[in-house]
């Protein structure tokens, strides 16, 4: 579990840099800590393939929180361009980090180095999505000047 693994880190400030390849592993366990699917022997090449793609996209990027080393926390940025605005949208899937550290500043790095790549890119806004469940993580988003601005409705494709 990834809280256990980083329970010993040391009082160290935290570092935002961007994800690597490398770094796969890390952010599959950080993801899994969001309630997503673990990856698993079947789902491994599949999950790397997309994974670095998402790395090697122009329109998109990851972001890793460091303390001591370790990673702590994982942020997903995209940017989308949108037919009613003329300039693109900041959009954040998934922000992660282990809750171990909550509390202890990584995601507000995450998401202030968000904020600052979304300004360079022109970005007119950034959207967060967050589970319902998450009621901690939105008191977290308020206070940090995100609103509450809608909902997401899904519908679920299996092709199975």
């Amino acid at each position: 579990m990834v809280e256990e693994a980083f329970a010993g880190t040391p009082d160290q400030p935290v570092q935002i840099r961007t994800a690597t390849i490398a770094d796969f592993p890390s952010v599959c366990e950080l993801l899994a800590e969001l309630g997503r699917p673990a990856v698993t022997a079947a789902t491994e090449a599949r999950g790397r393939a997309i994974y670095n793609q998402h790395l090697a996209a122009d329109d998109a990027t990851g972001l890793i929180a460091e303390r001591g080393g370790r990673p702590v926390g994982f942020l997903s940025l995209h940017f989308r361009e949108r037919l009613s605005q003329p300039a693109p949208e900041a959009w954040i899937p998934d922000l992660v980090v282990t809750q171990a550290e909550h509390g202890r500043g990584a995601a507000q790095e995450l998401l202030a180095r968000a904020v600052e790549l979304a300004r360079s890119r022109g970005c007119y806004r950034l959207v967060l999505e967050s589970h319902y469940h998450r009621e901690r993580a939105h008191r977290f988003y308020l206070r940090e000047g995100f609103t509450d601005a809608g909902k997401c409705f899904v519908m679920p494709l299996k092709t199975e």
